[in-house]
């Protein structure tokens, strides 16, 4: 795991420094806990009150009132509605050194060992207390200033997880998180924008805004997350946990980041590990890990301060959201003829990477954020998830940024666009992008054709000898050493392997056209359905749909795709390419029950992960799903309750966690490839 170092930021050398320090924390904590639209990113604030830290630790007498330092929620939070008890925020540890740091620090207070560990996520949310009288919820409360909070009982109807009434009738206060998790998110950035207001930047800053609003003319859903109560004493954390579940409140043991008591310091670290390496996947967003005593006693003994327990830390995580410029944005055209717009970014690092390039859709959904050049903008990267730009800070706008400009032309070859759908189009579609279509094809997934490369592609495409798939089919020998570079060898070569990819199975044929709404998956599952090329080509929209995985709309796009590239197939056929038949897998009654496929896999889902070893090394993971395919299952990617087996080699992450907390079966590549032995080719 990163540790999460603060961002880099230069000593304060003077007096001015400081201030400016101060006043630059005050305002992005305001904004933080306000609606969440801090200007500052997780890492910046935390590098920046760390300096100021530093700053007066050498000099105690110049310390301003307003600063951040010692204060929950930084001093910025407010509320009129007093709490039962205060209300505290978690002091920080940014690496395993100042974790063990602390732990020492804890130990030495107490004048024995800790007597477990609990370890859970630190979720991204807003902290609130919920008060139950005889087990109906009365009242929701922000966390506020830690001694008084905002009262958004209005909002409490709208956050799963939070029961109105409990199991029991209990005078309790339960204290959690509320947070919009991914789909949440999407789901309610959809609702805004469709009744006309701006897109949420951040999951966090869309929990703060749902929870302060009312009288919206639509509903957005939160859920929450318990870890704490009042009204409950004597329970270790781990065993306050259960209780809260038994409750009826949602709490983070329902997901793969189940909290877990551990019984020392190592085993609390690996733990935050595994938590680390599940970020990615998790459904909603975490910022770090949670370290608690566990025993109640050491807890009472420890004690807390004004600002924060001192039994309890929390791990600090790299930040998977950002704050930079947009700069720019750049067009680009993909093999299929899509006009892709990028965001080019000022340098940020998010997570360890650096990013200065982010997704942005298609025109429609840079008009739905409202973004302009020279925003301020959120982004966000997941693990290896492509950085993506979800929402400019309006708020921070100067006046001096401008609107962003959409092409009139195909920005590579200047022809017509179609703007007829969201994604916009060159009205030449696959022409545009012939060499990108060529590269594509000979892929190793794909027509695996080994000598033909990008250099190889473009020599081709520009020298008149292909323009399209079927083209390569029809070169000679003689065409081949005309290239710059091609000596008799190396023609040859490449003409052997174009040879072998005129026999590949029609699904690899299929995959190799490129038809947007398909893929490895999709191509695999099209082929097997319909047995021919010449089927596939007939069936309608109603047909396709039939496929495992096409709907109504994703039927209708590839049917349009099929007629575009009709010629392309016909010459194909003519050079004996995709003419493969196969008895299609049609599912037939038996009395009555409907008989899928065969095989020792047959109707099962099997996900892949990690690297193979024993006889299935050499295997690609797009040969590993057609394996699985042949042997009667279905392959996929993501692992869940409807998962039938895991396929688990080395380096198995945080899929392995994910089964082993469904119950789903796990296997080894050694077990999986005697199961399927017969189908191996």
């Amino acid at each position: 795991m990163k540790d999460a170092a603060a961002t880099a930021t230069p000593a304060l050398a003077s007096p001015q420094a400081y201030a400016d320090a101060v006043a630059t924390a005050v305002r992005a904590a305001t904004a933080y806990y306000s609606d969440g639209s801090t200007p500052l990113g997780d890492d910046e604030y935390d590098a920046l009150v760390r300096a100021i830290e530093a700053y007066e630790r050498e000099h105690p007498d110049a310390v301003l009132p307003e600063s951040p330092t010692g204060k929950v929620a930084g001093g910025a939070a407010v509320g009129d509605v007093p709490h039962s008890a205060p209300m505290l925020s978690l002091d920080n540890v940014f690496s395993a050194v100042e974790l063990d740091s602390w732990a020492t620090g804890l130990e030495r207070r107490l004048g024995r060992p800790v007597a477990a560990w609990c370890v859970e996520p630190k979720l991204d949310g807003l902290a609130v207390a919920a008060r139950y009288r005889a087990g109906r919820l009365t009242r929701l409360l922000t966390r506020g200033d830690g001694l008084a909070g905002e009262d958004i009982t209005h909002a409490a109807g709208t956050v799963l997880g939070l029961p109105e009434r409990l199991a029991e009738p209990l005078d309790v206060e339960l204290r959690g998180e509320v947070l919009l998790t991914h789909e949440q998110f999407e789901q309610a950035n959809a609702a805004r924008t469709a009744h006309g207001a701006t897109p949420f930047a951040h999951p966090r800053s869309g929990a703060a805004g749902t929870l302060r609003a009312k009288d919206r003319p639509y509903r957005v859903e939160l859920t929450f997350f318990a870890y704490d109560a009042h009204g409950l004493p004597g329970l270790d954390h781990v065993e306050l946990l259960d209780r809260l579940a038994a409750l009826g409140a949602n709490t983070a043991a329902s997901t793969q980041a189940a909290p877990r008591r551990c019984a020392t310091l190592a085993e609390a670290e690996q733990r935050i590990e595994e938590i680390a390496a599940l970020r990615a996947a998790l459904p909603f967003g975490i910022d770090g890990v949670v370290v608690k005593a566990d025993a109640v006693a050491d807890q009472e003994e420890a004690g807390s301060g004004s600002r924060a327990p001192r039994w309890a830390v929390a791990r600090k995580l790299q930040a998977q959201h950002k704050v930079t410029r947009l700069l720019g944005v750049e067009w680009n055209v993909g093999r299929t003829g899509i006009i892709a717009p990028r965001a080019v970014l000022e340098p940020v690092v998010i997570d360890g990477v650096t990013v200065t390039y982010a997704t942005l859709h298609n025109p429609a959904d840079i008009e739905r954020r409202g973004l302009m050049i020279g925003d301020q903008v959120f982004v966000y990267r997941a693990g290896d998830v492509i950085p993506r730009v979800e929402a400019p800070l309006v708020e921070e706008r100067t006046g001096a940024e401008q609107p962003i400009a959409f092409p009139e032309a195909c920005p590579r070859c200047g022809d017509a666009i179609d703007t007829s759908e969201q994604r916009w189009r060159c009205v030449r579609g696959r022409g545009c992008q012939a060499v990108a279509s060529v590269i594509y094809a000979a892929g190793r997934d794909q027509l695996d054709i080994e000598g033909l490369g990008g250099t190889r592609a473009v020599q081709l495409v520009e020298t008149g000898l292909v323009a399209d798939l079927a083209d390569l089919f029809t070169l000679t020998r003689e065409q081949l050493l005309t290239l710059e570079r091609m000596g008799e060898t190396s023609a040859d070569n490449l003409l052997a392997a174009i040879e072998t990819a005129r026999a590949r199975p029609l699904n690899r044929v299929f995959c190799a056209l490129g038809i947007r709404g398909t893929g490895r998956t999709m191509s695999r599952r099209i082929a097997a359905h319909f047995g021919s090329m010449a089927a596939i080509r007939a069936a309608d929209e109603a047909a396709l749909a039939g496929v495992d995985g096409i709907g109504a709309e994703k039927a209708a796009v590839i049917v349009a795709e099929l007629a575009e590239v009709a010629g392309l197939l016909d010459r194909l056929a003519e050079q004996g390419v995709g003419t493969e038949v196969t008895e299609p897998a049609v599912v037939v009654a038996i009395d009555d029950e409907e008989a899928g496929p065969s095989g020792p896999l047959a109707g099962q889902s099997v996900v892949v992960t990690g690297s193979m070893t024993g006889a299935l090394a050499e295997l690609s993971r797009n040969a590993m799903n057609e394996l699985i395919e042949r042997a009667g299952g279905k392959a996929s990617t993501s692992v869940s309750k409807r998962t039938a087996l895991l396929v688990a080699g080395e380096k198995a992450g945080s899929k392995r966690a994910k089964a082993e907390e469904l119950g789903v079966p796990v296997t080894t590549p050694e077990e999986f490839a005697a199961l399927v032995a017969d189908f191996l080719a």
